[in-house]
């Protein structure tokens, strides 16, 4: 039984600990929401592109966890397409158009999860835009287990398997989907 305690209560602290050195001196109004550099330039670039993204969770969820999204630009298009749910807007599934797709997700630098460009692209991007508007679960959005923001991509990329899609270990709620 002293074991038990004794577990229990240096995993609470640190637990206590992790949190702490997640957390920030800023608020989320205050972090980062800048271009990242790692998506092609729509401007530069008129092949189609297809792109997926996933960055840290905002403090201290990033430990655990990643918000995920993807951004679409058809041949010729001079802004990306990005889809995202987050929880705090309604509905939760939001669409924007940007020359932008690859911001900094509140502090937290993204990494490309999966980058298409080119005929491929361009084939994928209406079977994408249809999907979209089938998403089942646009205007929810549950942390765990889900419905969240990484079942939406995975969702589509099993709605679009030819995507190849693999999505992060980290992206919790994307089971959700299956």
């Amino acid at each position: 039984m002293k074991l038990k305690r004794t577990s229990f209560a240096l995993f609470t602290s640190l637990l206590a600990g992790l949190s702490l050195i997640g957390c920030t001196d800023k608020d989320w109004r205050s972090a980062s929401r800048e271009p990242a550099g790692i998506a092609p330039n729509p401007n530069e670039v008129s092949e189609a592109v297809i792109e997926f993204y996933a960055a840290d969770a905002y403090s201290w969820r990033g430990w655990f966890a990643v918000h995920s999204w993807l951004a679409v630009k058809p041949q010729n298009a001079n802004k990306y397409t990005v889809y995202e749910v987050v929880g705090w807007r309604k509905p939760a599934l939001n669409e924007y158009k940007t020359d932008t797709p690859d911001r900094y997700w509140y502090g937290a630098r993204p990494e490309k999860i999966l980058s298409l460009q080119g005929e491929k692209a361009e084939l994928l991007i209406p079977r994408i835009q249809h999907v979209v508007t089938l998403y089942p679960w646009a205007n929810e959005y549950t942390l765990f287990p889900g419905p969240n923001s990484n079942t939406f991509p995975a969702w589509v990329g099993n709605q679009v398997p030819e995507l190849g899609l693999k999505m992060p270990f980290r992206a919790i709620g994307s089971g959700y989907a299956d």
